[in-house]
């Protein structure tokens, strides 16, 4: 099992990275990506850890940072959707397959 990511969730990633390296440091933005792997690999050996949403999502929060990861369950893993701000753009991805 693995998890796989929406080409733009890459870029939220990216984003997200971005403005913690701009905003507070390089530290800081590779602290985000640990946390986000962290969960991204704690949801592929619990699929069904995340809150049950809409078109068989499910949303699961970083524990850190105030971003959740959307996702849904394959028979090979988990696809990441959306890496979305908790506070901003609550629609974020939505129409994302």
């Amino acid at each position: 099992m693995r998890y796989s990511l929406h080409p733009d969730a890459e870029q939220d990633i990216a984003d997200a990275m971005d403005f913690y390296a701009e905003q507070v440091g390089m530290l800081v933005a590779e602290r985000f990506l640990d946390e986000f792997e962290r969960v991204a690999n704690l949801l592929v050996s619990h699929p069904g850890l995340g809150t049950l949403t809409t078109k068989g999502r499910r949303v699961f929060p970083l524990r850190v940072f105030p971003y959740s990861v959307v996702y849904r369950s394959l028979a090979t893993g988990i696809r990441i959707i959306v890496v979305r701000h908790q506070h901003r753009k609550p629609g974020h991805g939505g129409a994302r397959r």
